[in-house]
């Protein structure tokens, strides 16, 4: 399934956040939005910086059954 993991920093502390398309075993699909310091997705609030959701956005359109699950949450213009 596709997966986007955006790499951040503030200050001295470098994460991930991570947008996963997971798939239960009757076939729903389900977004995961998480953040690694390590490779572990962890719960937790996804902080980012509005040049963050660019980059998000960005690497999302390049994920297509991502991008459709989403529904256009991050198609550019969508309010």
């Amino acid at each position: 399934m596709d997966k986007v993991d955006i790499k951040q920093r503030a200050g001295e502390k470098r994460f991930s956040s991570v947008l996963e398309l997971l798939e239960t075993d009757g076939g729903e699909r389900l977004i995961r939005f998480a953040y690694s310091t390590g490779g572990a997705a962890r719960r937790g609030p996804v902080t980012m910086k509005a040049r963050d959701v660019e980059r998000l956005r960005d690497a999302v359109a390049k994920k297509p059954e991502l991008a459709e699950t989403l529904g256009g949450l991050f198609d550019r213009g969508a309010a």
